[in-house]
């Protein structure tokens, strides 16, 4: 799909991704990489205890789940995209939390397609985490990258 093509979606929901367990593994493998290893992400026993009933996803985990999910989904690929990188976000909240052996999955709804100078394109979307089989998600974000063509 051409960038334009792409423009022309915009405020249109152009993608969900497929699910991804978010295991007890992947948890504690986020917990070792940022050094967050407060219990209520690695200790089931002591998780057990919190209103949580068990070890949760850290945050941070489930945003970086992002490009994994994008990966995995059906959102239209842009023709001739050389590179593409994260450039920020506007707007990130972290709705319910994700218990460990829970599945997410995300949804693009595009708020933006604009090109910045001749071949890069700057995208907005609007990305919301969804837990399955709960009534809320885990998170909504207004994402921001940009495509060099």
């Amino acid at each position: 799909m051409s960038p334009q093509d792409l423009a022309a979606r915009t405020g249109e929901v152009i993608g969900t991704s497929q699910w991804v367990e978010m295991s007890q593994d992947r948890i504690n493998m986020f917990a070792d990489a940022t050094g967050d290893h407060q219990f209520i992400h690695v200790d089931p026993e002591k998780a057990k205890l919190t209103p949580f009933g068990g070890t949760i996803a850290h945050g941070f985990l489930t945003l970086s789940m992002i490009p994994y999910l994008s990966a995995n989904s059906d959102i239209p690929k842009v023709d001739g995209v050389k590179m593409g990188v994260n450039y920020g976000g506007n707007k990130t909240r972290f709705i319910s939390p994700v218990r460990a052996g829970k599945r997410i999955r995300g949804h693009w709804k595009l708020a933006e397609m604009v090109e910045k100078r001749p071949g890069q394109w700057q995208q907005t979307a609007e990305i919301t985490i969804e837990i399955e089989g709960e009534e809320k998600p885990a998170l909504i974000c207004e994402w921001i990258t940009q495509f060099f063509i």
